[in-house]
C-alpha cells in the first residue's frame, strides 16, 4: 500500500483502511503453521485463536475510533503487565533441570521453562534451540518488533541521544575530551546456587501462605 515514491508519499485511492482490515482478518483466519511430526505431542497445526481484534488507528481521538495515543498506552500497559507476571524468565542460561527447580520464579514461569526444556530434548525440534533459550521461555527475540522502513533502528536512536548529549555539553564527535566506552564484559548476575535454593523456598512458602489464605476466605465466606 505504499505510494508511488514509498511510504512517505500518498496512498493509492484504492488503499483504504477497510481493505487492509479485510485482508488482515482473512489472513488471521486462514494462516497456520504445521510443526514437525512427533509422537511427543498431538498438535497437527498452530493457528490464531478466536480472540481477534483489528481496528484502524486514527491520530485524533473520537468516540468511534482508536487514537494513536490510546494504542501506545494500551501496548505499554500490557507489555509491562506481561513482563511483570512472567518476570521474562531468568537473566542467565539454564544448563540442567536442577537450574529450573532452583530458580526464584513463579510456578507458572517454572512450568514454561520446564516445557521448553522437555520440548528442546526432541530431535525434531532441535533447530529451535529451546533448551538454550529456556531461561527466556523459549523466546530469543525482542519483546517489540518494528519495520525499519516505517520506523527506525535502535542504533539510530542511540546515535541521536549521543548527539543530543554532546550538543548539551557543548562538545562534538571529534572533541578530544569526548570518551566513548565500547569495551564491556559480563561480570555476573542473580543468586548463587545456595541463595537461589533459599529464595525458591521463600517464594514457595509465600505462595502456599497465599493459597491457604484464599482457601480460608472461601471456606468462611469472607470477602477478599
Amino acid at each position: 500500500m505504499d505510494g508511488p515514491d514509498g511510504p512517505a508519499s500518498t496512498l493509492p485511492v484504492w488503499a483504504t483502511s477497510g481493505l487492509l482490515l479485510e485482508a488482515v482478518t482473512q489472513a488471521a483466519a486462514s494462516s497456520f503453521v504445521t510443526p514437525p511430526d512427533s509422537g511427543a505431542y498431538g498438535i497437527e497445526r498452530l493457528a490464531w485463536g478466536a480472540q481477534f481484534d483489528a481496528r484502524p488507528i486514527h491520530s485524533l481521538s473520537d468516540s468511534d475510533a482508536l487514537s494513536d495515543e490510546a494504542v501506545a498506552g494500551y501496548v505499554a500497559k500490557y507489555v509491562s503487565k506481561g513482563a511483570a507476571e512472567t518476570g521474562a524468565g531468568l537473566d542467565y542460561r539454564i544448563t540442567t533441570p536442577d537450574d529450573i527447580r532452583a530458580a526464584a520464579v513463579s510456578n507458572h514461569t517454572r512450568a514454561l521453562m520446564g516445557a521448553c526444556w522437555r520440548l528442546g530434548g526432541l530431535v525434531e525440534l532441535g533447530h529451535l534451540r529451546l533448551r538454550t533459550w529456556a531461561h527466556s521461555l523459549g523466546y530469543r527475540g525482542h519483546i517489540l518488533t518494528k519495520s525499519r522502513r516505517y520506523s527506525t533502528t535502535y542504533a539510530a536512536l542511540r546515535a541521536d541521544r549521543a548527539d543530543h548529549l554532546r550538543a548539551s555539553a557543548g562538545t562534538t564527535v571529534d572533541d578530544p575530551d569526548t570518551v566513548t566506552e565500547s569495551a564491556w564484559h559480563y561480570v555476573g548476575s542473580g543468586h548463587t546456587p545456595g541463595a537461589a535454593q533459599l529464595a525458591a523456598g521463600i517464594a514457595e512458602d509465600l505462595a502456599t501462605s497465599r493459597e491457604l489464605a484464599r482457601g480460608a476466605v472461601a471456606e468462611r465466606g469472607w470477602e477478599a
